[in-house]
């Protein structure tokens, strides 16, 4: 019972309909959000999203079912898991926030759809070398902000006039919004802040951020080749498997044949005398001359038998 379980739930087209539950209820989820809609369809909106959550528990049940303490060691289920927790959780009173979070359900297609998991696996695995370059990201930001407070804080102090307004203003350069109006602003008084404000753009985004898509896309390299390892080592071991039972297999039919019969020993043999040994064998008789008819004349003797009889009689 419990294998056939584990065969429905990898089975392609479960996966399918678990996809296309989890994006049906995130469009009546959206859909509740409409007034009219809700007005007008709000039971049939509540009873999509029931089944679909009766959908999801049943599958995280199967899961433990077939699973058992495995269950815990994947991430993914412990993430399913709270998911679908916070949509039971009851939605009145104190709790009523959490209402809002069931189209956290949607998050579920993480979990379901491979190269999504693919990508949030890699997003992960990239978080250390990600950390390393959020902390030269910050002191960048930090340094070019003591900078520009001393440099511009009287001239746009509305911009740099304190350390906290400079970091906020530089972070909206970095991000390219309305870094121009800002340059500008601080030109009016300083024509040479350009020089300050093209080097850290040149910093921050094109060095910095394109860092960050560095790492990431070396995990998800490395998240790949770790996918093709993992599907190599899985083929050669069933290949293994094959070829150790197509041994096993020839040593069976090998020792099948030293166990048959010669084909000679097989054909039917003579009956045997009550009494007799196989190894005793009849006497044969020895082979008479046929005799010889009255009246039949006997060849004429040779010479030398001729010339024998006459040296006798002489």
């Amino acid at each position: 019972m419990r294998e056939r379980m584990r065969a429905v739930l990898d089975d392609r087209r479960f996966q399918r309909f678990i996809v296309a539950v989890i994006l049906v209820n995130a469009a009546t989820l959206g859909l509740e959000t409409v007034p009219s809609l809700a007005a007008s369809h709000g039971h049939l909106l509540a009873a999509v999203d029931h089944a679909a959550l009766y959908v999801f528990v049943a599958e995280l049940l199967a899961k433990v079912y077939v699973e058992r303490r495995a269950f815990l060691r994947d991430p993914w289920n412990l993430f399913d898991t709270l998911i679908v927790g916070i949509a039971l959780a009851p939605a009145t009173g104190g709790l009523s926030v959490l209402r809002s979070l069931r189209i956290l359900r949607a998050l579920r297609l993480l979990s379901v759809v491979p190269s999504l998991r693919r990508v949030v696996s890699a997003l992960l695995r990239a978080m250390p070398g990600m950390s390393s370059i959020v902390v030269l990201l910050g002191l960048v930001l930090y340094v070019a902000a003591v900078m520009a407070t001393k440099l511009y804080g009287q001239a746009a102090p509305e911009r740099f006039g304190t350390l906290p307004t400079s970091l906020f203003t530089l972070y909206q350069t970095m991000t390219g919004d309305d870094w121009g109006n800002i340059a500008r602003d601080v030109m009016t008084e300083h024509p040479t802040a350009w020089i300050f404000f093209t080097i850290f753009i040149l910093v921050c985004t094109f060095v910095v951020l394109n860092l960050f898509m560095a790492v990431v896309v070396s995990a998800m390299d490395e998240e790949s080749a770790e996918e093709r390892a993992a599907l190599q080592e899985d083929s050669s071991a069933h290949t293994r498997r094959i070829l150790e039972e197509l041994t096993e297999l020839r040593r069976e039919v090998a020792a099948l044949r030293g166990q048959e019969p010669p084909a000679w020993q097989g054909a039917e043999q003579p009956a045997q005398e009550p009494g007799r040994s196989p190894a005793q064998k009849p006497a044969q008789k020895p082979a008479q001359k046929p005799a010889q008819k009255p009246g039949q004349k006997r060849g004429r003797p040779s010479g030398q038998k001729r010339r024998q009889e006459r040296a006798a009689a002489g």
